[in-house]
């Protein structure tokens, strides 16, 4: 995929020009992720003055930890998704609508969500969801894009803990698998 290369590289620049307190890149950085981040955490807040807020205090996080990314372990718009997602997990967390800390984030290994953030808009990641069984799907998108916890998934589910992390496993294990082709 030489289209996202270009796009890694790009961003990586700018992160690097950010990096050294440079506020156009900043801007242009902003304006090129800025739907993305927000789309992320309005998914899983549910409200715009949260999902706003989330944004805005990752783009804060990004600008002071620039020079903190590490190549090796992601993209630039993975390290920036998960700063959002972290933020807006913490509100969640925060706000009381979580009473638990078993995070989907903690079992899923960084190449897996980077392959899932890398597609997430995209049809190709619309077909490989619906190959995954019902239950996987459903335990994916309740975990990941709602970021409830596996104890919520369960609930919600109706499931034992250990299916719903077993359906979540071998669905991302899919996932991975589907968007490689």
């Amino acid at each position: 995929m030489p289209s996202d290369n270009l796009e890694h590289e790009n961003l990586l620049r700018l992160l690097i020009k950010v990096s050294k307190g440079d506020s156009n890149a900043f801007s242009t950085l902003y304006e090129t992720t800025s739907s993305q981040l927000y789309a992320i955490a309005l998914k899983m807040l549910k409200r715009k003055e949260l999902a706003e807020e989330a944004t805005q205090e990752a783009y804060i996080k990004i600008w002071y930890n620039a020079s903190q990314y590490q190549q090796q372990q992601g993209t630039v718009l993975t390290w920036m998704v998960s700063i959002v997602r972290y933020r807006a997990l913490d509100m969640l967390r925060y706000s009381n609508r979580r009473k638990e800390q078993d995070f989907v984030d903690q079992d899923i290994p960084s190449e897996k969500l980077e392959n899932i953030v890398e597609n997430l808009n995209t049809t190709k990641l619309h077909i490989c969801l619906e190959e995954l069984s019902e239950q996987q799907r459903q335990a994916i998108y309740l975990a990941f894009f709602d970021g409830l916890s596996h104890s919520e998934v369960t609930n919600t589910l109706n499931s034992p803990i250990g299916t719903v992390k077993s359906w979540i496993r071998r669905g991302l294990d899919s996932l991975q698998r589907c968007l490689k082709r």
